[in-house]
């Protein structure tokens, strides 16, 4: 899993420093609103898996994607 991790912390510096048109990636990286409010949306429908046991694995890696580009684009 740590690996997993790794690769989206490379991929998502590779994104900024190289820039790929159309990318969702990148156009996260871009608007650090939007992917303020993405990790915001992401984490509410964790928490809403969690509590309807539904779907939990793939909210989790939502958020972990989200939240790495967030803080990539902050710096």
């Amino acid at each position: 899993m740590l690996k997993i991790l790794e690769d989206l912390i490379i991929l998502a510096r590779e994104r900024k420093n190289n820039p790929v048109s159309g990318s969702y990636t990148n156009k996260l990286l871009e608007d650090k609103s939007l992917a303020k409010e993405k990790v915001l949306e992401e984490v509410g429908e964790l928490i809403e898996a969690v509590e309807k046991d539904t779907n939990k694995i793939h909210e989790a890696a939502d958020v972990m994607y989200h939240l790495i580009v967030y803080l990539e684009a902050n710096g």
